[in-house]
């Protein structure tokens, strides 16, 4: 297996792991009718969190490959991978095109 899918396999069990931890902290420090000093304290939390806590970290990587560009997100594939299984008929619903 790939060290890029390892690390993104990591980083999806982390934000799992702190999802309600940092949706809490978020939604109290947008809430202005609490005091700015608990706001204060719970953004100092929120960034002591791991920086692989947060969502946007995770990236959409092939389940072949690794590739992180050009995946297709129905399949999980890049382009290149989707065209090959397509064009030998492995993928049901995706054939090559041709007129």
């Amino acid at each position: 297996m790939s060290n890029s899918i390892q690390r993104d396999k990591k980083i999806r069990e982390i934000v799992a792991r702190y999802e309600l931890k940092r949706l809490e902290c978020k939604s109290i420090i947008k809430n202005l009718s609490i005091s700015p000093i608990i706001r204060q304290k719970l953004s100092v939390k929120l960034n002591k969190l791991p920086r692989n806590s947060s969502r946007t970290r995770i990236r959409n990587r092939c389940i072949l490959t690794g590739r992180g560009r050009g995946v297709y997100r129905f399949c999980k594939l890049s382009r290149i991978h989707l065209r090959e299984l397509g064009g030998k008929g492995v993928l049901t619903g995706i054939k090559k095109s041709s007129w």
